[in-house]
């Protein structure tokens, strides 16, 4: 891993990071020296690991609300943006498809139309997600020259949205042909699978769930079991999302472009698969299959892999942990939680990046 030095005394712009991704970077942004300034809404959920890390750089705001985010980045004036403000769930897009719309691409519109008046900004990164390519059930991970078009719910459509706006304001604004010429700001965007880790509780979200079945002494309902996701550890397209900042930082305009940051195929499980493994790892977690009725259901894609071979080769990035000891630190985060009010976070950052130090 390289040593990311950059970072140090770097101002930072981090949207989101009072959510599970945005509070871990966060972290990880300060233990490499960068001085972070935050702007999202408040945590949604009462208990949150961004309150439980006691963070309090930056503000609470809506990315909607251009005049305050106007303000914030102007004041800020950042060397490097990280977009991660997002409504980031499935089943929530389908209850307020507009909000989700409206956050997910007008939001990261939004961040591109202010970024244009910032005058020592070098770096944007953008951060979508896996669902962002047309889904078509196959075998083999998605590219990054794969076609772009969301999945049929609204949260895949409006992320392949912000990834549609951003190569238009890059194209328009940011052209790398004019770079170092009429601006100085590379953009990229980075897309990554399901991240498991310690403090993430969020509706809907399977290894959550079953804690929350712990805690009220009942059985977990899963719905697809068989459903194979690219499952890694939240660090681990962090790492990935510093690394690629890192080199538009250094005006290495090959690297404006997308990258997926997923786990190796191996790392590829179905839903049935975490939960043997997190069973074996805690045997108070319960769950009950109940598959629903297809008329009934609401659609959720089956099979979903990326391919993560231009991260490895050009920015040479590769995930440290595989997927089944990645559920193990998770689980010990929680179990340490629950069982002894610890917080693993800053000791399990310590650890990974350690690791990945000696895997250089």
């Amino acid at each position: 891993m390289q040593k990311l030095n950059i970072y140090r005394n770097k101002r930072v712009f981090l949207t989101g990071h009072t959510g599970f991704k945005g509070s871990w970077l966060n972290l990880m942004l300060q233990n490499f020296g960068a001085e972070v300034f935050g702007y999202s809404l408040p945590p949604k959920d009462k208990l949150n690991h961004f309150d439980l890390l006691n963070m309090n750089n930056g503000v609470f705001k809506d990315i909607l609300d251009i005049k305050s985010l106007s303000k914030a980045l102007l004041d800020f004036n950042p060397h490097i943006i990280f977009h991660l403000a997002a409504q980031p769930l499935v089943r929530e897009s389908y209850k307020d498809p507009i909000n989700t719309f409206q956050t997910n691409a007008i939001g990261t519109l939004n961040i591109l139309e202010v970024a244009r008046k910032l005058k020592e900004l070098s770096a944007i990164v953008v951060i979508t997600t896996d669902k962002v390519y047309e889904n078509k059930e196959w075998i083999w991970g998605y590219r990054e020259n794969d076609t772009i078009g969301g999945g049929c719910d609204p949260y895949s459509s409006s992320k392949a949205c912000a990834e549609i706006i951003t190569n238009s304001m890059q194209q328009s604004f940011f052209n790398l042909k004019n770079f170092n010429k009429t601006h100085r700001v590379l953009i990229a965007t980075a897309r990554a699978g399901n991240v498991i880790g310690g403090g993430d509780f969020s509706d809907d979200r399977l290894i959550p769930d079953l804690m929350r079945g712990i805690q009220r002494n009942e059985a977990t309902l899963i719905r697809h079991p068989n459903s194979t996701r690219p499952w890694q550890n939240v660090l681990e397209p962090l790492r990935g999302y510093m690394m690629l900042g890192e080199k538009l930082m250094e005006g290495k305009s090959e690297f404006a472009t997308s990258f997926n940051f997923g786990p190796s195929m191996e790392g590829n499980l179905s839903v049935k698969c975490i939960l043997e493994e997190t069973k074996k790892l805690w045997n108070k977690i319960n769950y009950k299959i109940q598959i629903p009725n297809a008329d009934k259901s609401l659609y959720e894609a089956n099979l979903l892999m990326l391919d993560s071979t231009k991260a490895n080769n050009i920015l040479k990035w590769k995930p440290i942990y595989d997927s089944f000891y990645s559920i193990k630190t998770t689980i010990q985060w929680y179990k340490a939680f629950y069982e002894s009010n610890e917080i693993l976070s800053h000791s399990q950052l310590k650890n990974y990046i350690n690791e990945s130090k000696m895997n250089a």
